[in-house]
């Protein structure tokens, strides 16, 4: 069960201006705890900060501008998270897009370097403040789209992409690709302390469906959860005692379930790794 008081322990979590992540936040704050919101717009951030002050008086939350499809960006947001909150309890990695075209700041493609390889380095740059805590979590939101993954095209993790636009395929893709690099984290870090996990948070209304056409978005949000819905397996992962040392694992609806058989794949999760740091400079955990 989920501690009703998270006074003492600190949250960050992405993509929190909208969505899963507005209302992760949300949850968190509820229970005290001391929460970073991460998004790309201070503008579109700075209600969700009023309306939690205003339902939690007491609750201690602020802002990070981070742009997960810009790595100078990322690399700022890490050194001001290191210097604000030196200790870090849990990484919720919940930013995402579907359907985007165009490349990154970068040069990458857009849905891998927003998907993967932005919340890759992202985590590798706060591993000193998650280390630095007395026990830590890294929590990546899959979806099941993972299971409609196929053999990576690894030219889309360089800066000479085979193409530049954005399909269902490269979501489910890069859906797999933070499962795998949930479990080559959990190899990595065995020991230290932070644990990993891995997770579905079902099918949820929210604006990572904004590419799509209008009509399409209406008619799809018919059948989806409402963010709320979508935030509960999240914040399980995030602050579920029950959960203790278990790491490298992948939920959906509050439980472990098996995965894709391609996310066991060690070779491939190790291959990923490689590739990705090529692509962000990271040394390695």
């Amino acid at each position: 069960m989920i501690p009703t008081d998270l006074r003492g322990r600190t949250f960050l979590v992405t993509g929190a201006s909208s969505g899963i992540g507005q209302a992760l936040a949300d949850a968190l704050a509820a229970r005290n705890a001391t929460v970073v919101l991460a998004a790309r717009s201070a503008e579109r951030t700075e209600p969700v900060l009023r309306a939690i002050r205003a339902r939690y008086p007491n609750a201690s939350a602020s802002f990070l501008l981070l742009d997960l499809a810009d790595f100078t960006s990322i690399r700022r947001a890490a050194a001001d998270v290191l210097t604000r909150y030196p200790v870090l309890d849990v990484l919720v990695n919940n930013a995402g897009v579907a359907g985007t075209q165009g490349l990154s700041r970068d040069g990458f493609h857009l849905t891998y370097a927003v998907n993967h390889l932005g919340p890759f380095l992202l985590t590798d740059l706060l591993l000193p403040a998650l280390r630095a805590a007395p026990t830590a979590r890294i929590v990546n939101v899959s979806s099941v789209a993972h299971s409609r993954a196929r053999p990576f095209d690894w030219s889309l993790l360089t800066t000479t992409p085979s193409r530049t636009n954005g399909t269902f395929q490269d979501y489910a893709d890069s859906k797999l690709m933070n499962i795998l690099h949930a479990r080559e984290l959990a190899r990595r870090l065995a020991g230290t302390g932070v644990t990993t996990s891995a997770l579905h948070p079902g099918g949820v209304a929210t604006n990572i469906w904004r590419s799509l056409p209008g009509p399409v978005q209406w008619v799809l949000k018919l059948f989806l959860i409402s963010s709320a819905e979508g935030a509960r397996t999240p914040l399980y992962c995030a602050a579920d005692p029950a959960l203790g040392t278990s790491t490298g694992r992948y939920f959906d609806k509050e439980r472990e379930v098996p995965p894709h058989p391609m996310a066991d794949d060690v070779a491939l999760a190790e291959q990923l790794w490689r590739n990705s740091a090529a692509a962000t400079g990271v040394k390695g955990c």
